[in-house]
């Protein structure tokens, strides 16, 4: 066996009103078991005030799933601080490698040996991420540069001309067939090295949602780690299923007021004061732009209601 076939790699994945999610996700982790003995899962039910425990605890024990422990959290606070209850039980074990794993994710033949041997092959590697999928085979986005004032013009300005000029600034990158170095990485499936998390700590619960695993990328990158794409690993993702503000097959929804905190705490926290102030203008010039050539080309609005309107009184009482 292999190095990476006898690493132990602990999942984690967060529940919050949807258990029958989680089940069919760990569902898909038991063949990987065969390749991957030493993996094992931790189900944490962050706190969904419905019947998710109950219904989590009966299929684990109905399955047959040893391997698979169910932790509860005591307050919603969100999916980063969901994340940290089991990642605070893991810093006092030798696990190798720590898989967060949305319970909104399926997976494919080989995506947790995948990022196991990659990581096992390439020292200098603290994260890698798996090629995400739709439920129609379309590939999600999954590897990305970090955000700044220029990668915000150039998305909601969607001008062709613009975008083709600033393209090397834009977030979201051209998907690869191959491995390839990546500022950040989804957090839909995410696996680290343990010392990482013996690095930089905890996923800061400061952010509710969104933007977590993009800061905490940008903390190991901060202390020498390299963070890779590794499209070997395939998951589909059903996206916006705990929160129903993301997905292809659903109407935008309003913003909701954690995703303006998550998105102002990570542009001053990791680029500071005056750039997040530029970022925010950034964002509010291009929208305008963006809304005018609508209207003069009668294009449909592809956006959440009021969301220029959010923004422009969310960013006026943070900075005034």
């Amino acid at each position: 066996m292999s190095d990476a076939l006898s690493a132990t790699v602990a999942v984690v994945i967060v529940n919050y009103r949807t258990p029958s999610l989680t089940i069919d996700c760990l569902r898909t982790l038991v063949p990987e078991r065969e390749r991957l003995p030493g993996l094992r899962a931790i189900v944490v039910e962050n706190a969904s005030g419905d019947d998710s425990y109950a219904v989590l605890a009966e299929a684990i024990r109905r399955e047959g799933w040893d391997w698979a422990e169910l932790l509860t959290a005591t307050k919603n606070n969100g999916f980063a601080a969901g994340n940290n209850v089991a990642l605070r039980t893991l810093a006092s074990t030798s696990v190798d490698y720590i898989w967060l794993l949305n319970p909104d994710t399926l997976l494919e033949p080989g995506a947790a040996v995948s990022l196991a041997e990659f990581l096992n092959a390439r020292p200098h590697v603290g994260i890698a991420g798996s090629h995400l999928l739709n439920i129609d085979g379309s590939f999600q986005t999954s590897a990305y540069r970090f955000p700044s004032a220029v990668a915000d013009f150039e998305n909601w300005v969607r001008l062709g001309f613009v975008s083709k000029a600033l393209e090397y600034f834009r977030v979201s990158m051209k998907q690869s067939e191959v491995p390839h170095r990546a500022d950040w990485v989804s957090g839909a499936s995410l696996m680290l090295r343990r010392e990482v998390l013996d690095a930089i700590g905890l996923m800061d619960e400061g952010f509710f949602l969104y933007f977590e695993e993009t800061e905490y990328c940008q903390r190991a990158r901060m202390t020498g780690w390299d963070i890779w794409h590794v499209p070997d690993s395939r998951v589909t993702h059903i996206a916006g299923q705990s929160t129903g503000i993301t997905g292809d097959h659903t109407a935008p929804k309003r913003r909701p007021k954690y995703w303006f905190d998550s998105r102002s705490r990570y542009f001053e926290k990791c680029n500071g004061r005056t750039r997040a102030m530029l970022a925010d203008a950034a964002f509010l010039t291009a929208f305008s732009l963006w809304k005018l050539q609508r209207a003069i080309r009668r294009k449909p609005d592809p956006d959440p209601p009021h969301f220029w309107g959010d923004f422009a009184r969310y960013s006026l009482r943070r900075w005034t």
